[in-house]
């Protein structure tokens, strides 16, 4: 099994190493009272710039509907040593393995490229340092994955073509019937909770854990902007421990199992704007890490700016957690638009007494919601072992502001649990239509309301 050397070197280094020179990192929570804070989060989340140089692959000897996994490399490397710009993917398809960006280097497709990955598990070899569902591991290669790098984009209006289906990667993760992955997920999680070292936790070929499309992973100042995701093995894009970071109208359809389609973890200063999700999970789901191992690194997520979003299907629109024991706090949604029979959940926020976390101070304002299968607001603390733990969950600080749905079974689902802690939750200015079912508050204090209106589906009380 083949590890990459420099992996081995820094995965054992602690996580919050890398954010020792962020003000306020580890500090306490700040006096976050709503949107009036928005503007200073905003003005210091800035995308980066490169030189107007290009690198294109087909000059490092890529050929179409061909593996072009070493002209890629050669184009990357060039582009790195000239000091950066763009490595540029014309017209065509152009088959690849593990992309791994270089401080400086944006990844730009012409509007008519695709980068087909190929479905050969050894293609995304040597191990590397990732977390597989929140917890830190040796695993394969996210599809495009970077490791301490600054200044790195993937842009364009091309497409990025994972070529998961039920026949590959998909198919280790089969819900319904045999899934491969499960051994290798229940090792790994119990590796994390027993604190051994990270890089004694080698999987890859035989443990069936996938690799995740898009990773950048303690990296400062990252773009992905304009591109088309379709089919990917699980998590979209998935920022770990990074800052800085820039998802702007990115096009995401992928249906397959854990397929959310971005998931900040850990990462301070993250804007997504403009972008459409399409998925078999989450849109987008804000993560700190799972369990013991997320105490372990100890980074929380925190200042996430989401706006000017679509979702369609998938099982929740804006969701916190549930690998979430870092905590998370400074999280604005506006101006987001949420609409599907298969879309579950509008606001989601989901732990137990195993994850814990504090999730504070999460604003929402602006928010158009056709309609959702379940809840337009959930808050599920008795996610999988519910109760069943010494780390209590926290919600607090939570606003709810002109946020309007026309179709859902209920306005919320809070299900809390003795001990755990939601408080201060608050919506005010909402219209919700075509509710067909009472709300779901177990254990946990009622919202406050102001100028709240429900109206019930036709022929319901």
């Amino acid at each position: 099994m083949k590890i990459s050397p420099l992996c081995i070197s820094r995965c054992w280094l602690a996580g919050l190493a890398i954010y020792a020179a962020i003000p306020g990192a580890a500090s306490a929570a700040e006096q976050i009272t709503g949107f009036a804070n928005l503007p200073a989060i905003l003005s210091a989340i800035k995308a980066p710039q490169f030189p107007e140089h290009d690198f294109p692959i087909t000059e490092y000897g890529a050929v179409a509907d061909s593996d072009c996994s070493d002209a890629i490399r050669k184009a990357i490397d060039a582009c790195s040593k000239a000091g950066g710009g763009r490595v540029t993917v014309p017209d065509g398809k152009f088959k690849t393995a593990a992309i791994h960006l270089q401080s400086n280097v944006n990844l730009h497709l012409a509007a008519g490229a695709t980068l087909e990955f190929l479905s050969d598990p050894n293609k995304y070899l040597p191990l590397v340092l990732t977390r597989f569902e929140g917890v830190e591991c040796m695993n394969y290669s996210p599809f495009i994955y970077a490791l301490e790098q600054e200044n790195i984009a993937i842009s364009g209006e091309g497409t990025l073509d994972g070529g998961a289906s039920n026949e590959t990667w998909w198919d280790w993760c089969r819900k319904g019937g045999s899934n491969k992955q499960t051994p290798g997920r229940d090792k790994l999680n119990v590796m994390g909770e027993a604190g051994l070292p990270v890089e004694q936790r080698t999987f890859g070929e035989g443990s069936f854990l996938r690799p995740n499309f898009i990773q950048p992973y303690r990296c400062n100042n990252v773009l992905i902007e304009g591109v088309h995701i379709v089919n990917s093995p699980m998590w979209e894009i998935n920022p770990v421990l990074c800052k800085n970071v820039t998802v702007r109208n990115v096009n995401i359809k992928s249906h397959g199992p854990n397929n959310d389609g971005c998931d900040p973890e850990s990462c301070k200063g993250v804007l997504i704007e403009g972008c459409t999700f399409d998925t078999g999970d989450d849109c987008i789901a804000i993560k700190s890490g799972r369990n013991n191992d997320g105490r372990r690194v100890g980074v929380a997520a925190e200042n996430t700016i989401i706006r000017n979003c679509n979702m369609k299907d998938g099982h929740g629109g804006v969701t916190i957690g549930s690998e979430i024991s870092g905590g998370c706090k400074n999280v604005f949604v506006e101006n987001c638009k949420m609409d599907s029979v298969n879309l579950e959940r509008g606001i989601r926020f989901k732990s137990n007494a195993q994850r814990g976390g504090v999730i504070e101070n999460v604003f929402v304002r602006n928010v158009q919601i056709g309609q959702v299968a379940k809840a337009v607001l959930a808050m599920e603390l008795d996610y999988e072992e519910g109760a069943k733990g010494p780390h209590k969950p926290v919600i607090r600080n939570v606003s709810l502001d002109h946020v309007t749905s026309e179709s859902s079974k209920q306005v919320m689902y809070i299900a809390g649990f003795q001990g755990a802690v939601i408080e201060n939750i608050r919506l005010a200015n909402c219209t919700f239509r075509g509710v067909k079912g009472e709300d779901t508050i177990r254990d946990a204090p009622a919202p406050t309301r102001e100028n709240v209106v429900v109206e019930m589906a036709k022929g319901k009380k």
